[in-house]
């Protein structure tokens, strides 16, 4: 329920507060005053788009806040989703800077607009004369249908079933896709993955085969120098061992009676024992030294194997040639699942498949149980609101496809004549007929579940007298167990208000302002006359006003 309303710098609204009752709310004014601008400040509070226009001094900002008592509504699961703090009495307000810049807040925590019409359509109703027109939306239709049912926990049920089946439907034919895309792939990646896995590649085999490669195709060269190397250092005529070793002889023969010679001699000998160590290493080294053109033959085919994988590859490492390979694998593993994950999965998808068709069948039978009685109770109602003939029906057929609401669709037919076959309502319904049907379905969907605030926007237009009043009785009813204001210009409905409220107009030195106040009784009595009679009023007229008031009461 709406507590309270703040409107600061909005239109020709200055500032204004008012505090808000439950029951039934009629609100008046003359043309003009700024009814409709109360109903476009409320909208900004429930998401709807704003701008700099709305400004009435574009120095200061825009604030409209709202408080609301939302226990009653369940709504504490939205809260939680959107980590906002609970409280049954939640204030919600939007900001509209001078730049148009848009901020809005729940509780006083900043929420984009999104969140704002998540929690704002499950506290406002504004309905609106061309609002009307969402009674031609089907959808809307089997939203009434449902309400009157009480099918919200049936269709909650039913809408996770159907949510997993569209979970599985869309893997499966992803799944399908890969797999015959696959098929054709199947080939290319076969080949690709034998001629990789027949080149049993390994890690670090590029770079030893270079090296052994080079090594081999010198070693003639290598070879010649080595032996040359270990002459030099051992060969028979002058080689420096031969010299060294002749060298410390010399040194060793003068040891007894020059002790200074010590320390050379034997770093002469550490230096025979080091390069006699080097030549031996040499020889070794010569020794595996062969000139082997098969050797050489098949490393150069080895690596011009390998660098032609590597450029078809586009990669310069083995290493990445043995991803690739792997990866290969996987893929050539994949798809030779494809058919038993395909398999699994269409079994998975029959049995979600059953019992979404079960759900959707128990859907379809409580639509059914209820269609007469909907059928009965709006045809009655219209034929009160002045719709003598009034036929009202509901068609409900089966398109051959699941969706979110079942398998159902539904058509609200309508007759305003005597033996005139019901019709879609959007070739057949006039505006008037439009706005009682309207009024008479939400009375409906009242009694069966806790509507939020329904604000009415001159519903009653087009009508007049008794069947003003009628309306206007439908409403007072409507507000034995919810919030209902309704702007009106008609006084059989404006004194059937538990309170009213006027707006009107008044110029300061500045400009014209809006204003709205609660009347007093003897104000609600000279307004309703006003509406009556017009500005001038006599004694008939505001003893009907009494009249009508006392009457309503």
């Amino acid at each position: 329920m709406l507590h309270s309303l703040k409107i600061q710098n909005y239109a020709l609204i200055d500032h204004i507060e008012i505090d808000w009752a439950p029951g039934f709310i009629t609100i008046t004014g003359e043309t003009g005053a700024g009814k409709s601008i109360l109903i476009g400040a409320l909208s900004l509070i429930i998401g709807n788009r704003a701008d700099t226009s709305v400004l009435k001094d574009e120095s200061r900002k825009c604030v409209v806040e709202a408080s609301f008592d939302v226990e009653q509504y369940g709504l504490r699961e939205i809260f939680e989703q959107n980590d906002l703090d609970y409280d049954p009495e939640t204030i919600i307000r939007r900001e509209i800077s001078s730049k148009g810049k848009s901020r809005a807040f729940i509780n006083d925590t900043p929420v984009n607009i999104r969140v704002l019409k998540q929690l704002g359509q499950h506290l406002v109703d504004i309905h609106s004369q061309h609002q009307n027109l969402i009674l031609k939306d089907n959808r809307f239709q089997l939203n009434v249908v449902d309400a009157f049912a009480g099918n919200h926990d049936l269709l909650a049920e039913y809408r996770e079933l159907y949510r997993q089946y569209r979970h599985l439907e869309q893997q499966y034919n992803d799944l399908k896709e890969k797999s015959q895309q696959a098929a054709s792939d199947l080939d290319y990646y076969q080949f690709q993955y034998d001629q990789l896995e027949q080149m049993g590649l390994k890690d670090d085999e590029q770079e030893e085969l270079e090296k052994e490669y080079e090594t081999l195709s010198h070693a003639e060269e290598i070879k010649y120098n080595l032996t040359g190397a270990s002459q030099l250092l051992t060969g028979e005529h002058a080689s420096i061992l031969g010299q060294l070793r002749e060298a410390g002889d010399h040194l060793k023969k003068i040891l007894d009676f020059y002790p200074k010679a010590s320390e050379i001699s034997e770093r002469l000998e550490s230096t025979y024992i080091e390069l006699q160590d080097l030549s031996n290493e040499i020889d070794v080294l010569n020794e595996h030294i062969e000139h082997d053109p098969g050797r050489i033959e098949y490393i150069r085919q080895r690596l011009d194997d390998i660098y032609s994988l590597q450029h078809k590859h586009h990669v310069s490492s083995v290493s990445e040639l043995i991803e690739i390979r792997d990866d290969l694998s996987r893929k050539l593993e994949e798809i030779n699942n494809y058919d038993f994950r395909l398999e699994e999965l269409e079994k998975s998808l029959k049995k979600q498949e059953s019992a979404l068709s079960n759900k959707a069948e128990d859907l379809t039978g409580a639509r059914r149980e209820a269609i007469p009685q909907i059928e009965q109770r709006i045809t009655a109602m219209l034929k009160e609101l002045g719709i003598a003939n009034a036929t009202f029906r509901i068609e409900l057929t089966d398109p051959g496809d699941y969706n979110e609401y079942g398998r159902d669709q539904v058509q609200f037919l309508f007759s305003a004549n005597k033996n005139v076959e019901a019709e879609e309502i959007s070739k057949v319904a006039s505006g008037g007929e439009l706005s009682r049907l309207m009024l008479s379905l939400k009375s409906l969907i009242a009694e069966t579940r806790a509507l939020p605030t329904i604000i009415f926007d001159e519903i009653d237009s087009g009508t007049s007298g008794d069947i003003a009043d009628k309306m206007g009785a439908i409403m007072r009813s409507m507000a034995e167990n919810m919030q209902v204001i309704n702007i009106t210009h008609l006084p059989q409905i404006a004194s059937k208000g538990d309170y009213h409220y006027l707006v009107y107009k008044y110029d300061d030195q500045e400009s014209t302002r809006t204003a709205i106040k609660a009347l007093e009784e003897q104000e609600r009595i000279r307004e309703v006359a006003k509406m009556l009679s017009g500005e001038e009023l006599t004694d008939t007229a505001l003893q009907n006003a009494r009249e009508f008031l006392q009457k309503s009461r």
